[in-house]
């Protein structure tokens, strides 16, 4: 199947960017070189773009379409970017591209098992390595399962859909997408089933924990931000309000001067924002994007720029 992945907020990621000729970009979540592909066409032969995934399938695609570039494409995962930039002896960067979630081609390859569209083996596994969807939904207790339904899909009937789970998989180990997406659907009223897929929730709850998105996020978002030269800038783009929750909260950390009491005269904590943001409200997929891609529909881009020292 080929790699696949219309990138979302093309232009206004680049615009955001300001890439520089010479400079030194990361694309952090590279995946079919969409965005990858547009950051490096506008660099001389002194810039360098360096496209991360962890992924290997990715990592191959990439590759292929970054070889007349002045790019380099390397098996990681965007949270160990500074060891990266230590093997290639590169100190900071201008700027870097975090465009977050499961790509087109993941979604659209039913072996990957990440659809509840198709019916596969439940893996769900970005890297292809550890533990996956089969060993989350037929090991892990009831309450856990329900915990990560609640906590990283808002399923508001994680507590049923455990249950069911539970009871399912006392009689035979559950195998498949299509299974795992019978079991939510026979747990959720059918009045919601009505409405909506009812397993896009449950489905997004399991992918984020089997690849520790979070976790990952919110440290790749650290070591990101220190790996930015003075004035270099920051670009995420996140697809759900969990993770974009996240990096909202990260930047306004980072863009938070004085945490004095507001009744104090004058300022005695001395803290200097660390960076500022070039947008207030995230941008959002124009008219026209929206109707050739749909999967645009629900991207965030977040911008900002580190202050300069």
């Amino acid at each position: 199947m080929e790699f696949t992945h219309i990138p979302v907020l093309l232009k206004e990621t680049i615009e955001g960017l300001a890439i520089r000729p010479d400079g030194i970009y990361i694309d952090g979540t590279v995946g079919g070189a969409g965005h990858a592909k547009e950051i490096a066409s506008k660099l001389g032969k002194n810039g360098l773009l360096i496209g991360l995934d962890r992924d290997p399938d990715a990592v191959k695609v990439a590759t292929e379409r970054l070889q007349e570039f002045p790019a380099k494409v390397i098996h990681s995962n965007y949270s160990d970017m500074r060891n990266v930039l230590d093997d290639l002896q590169i100190a900071q960067v201008d700027g870097i591209l975090l465009d977050l979630g499961v790509s087109s081609y993941q979604l659209d390859n039913s072996e990957r098992g990440f659809s509840y569209h198709a019916n596969a083996k439940l893996d769900m596994r970005m890297n292809q390595e550890g533990m996956s969807a089969y060993d989350v939904i037929n090991t892990w207790d009831k309450q856990t399962l329900q915990n990560i339904l609640w906590a990283y899909g808002e399923e508001k009937f994680a507590g049923r859909i455990a249950e069911r789970i539970i009871c399912a998989r006392e009689h035979a180990p559950i195998q498949t997408t299509g299974e795992l997406a019978e079991l939510v659907k026979q747990a959720v009223p059918q009045k919601y089933r009505r409405e909506k897929n009812p397993c896009k929730k449950t489905f997004q709850a399991i992918r984020i924990a089997v690849n520790d998105e979070f976790a990952y996020l919110t440290a790749g978002l650290e070591t990101a931000f220190a790996c930015l030269k003075s004035g270099g800038r920051l670009a995420v783009i996140t697809f759900h309000s969990l993770e974009d929750r996240i990096v909202k909260q990260q930047f306004a950390t980072w863009c938070k001067g004085c945490i004095c009491p507001p009744d104090f005269p004058q300022c005695v904590c001395g803290r200097k924002p660390k960076a500022k943001l070039l947008v207030r409200k995230p941008i959002t997929a124009s008219q026209s994007e929206l109707e050739q891609n749909h999967r645009s529909h629900s991207a965030k881009l977040r911008l900002l720029e580190k202050e300069r020292s």
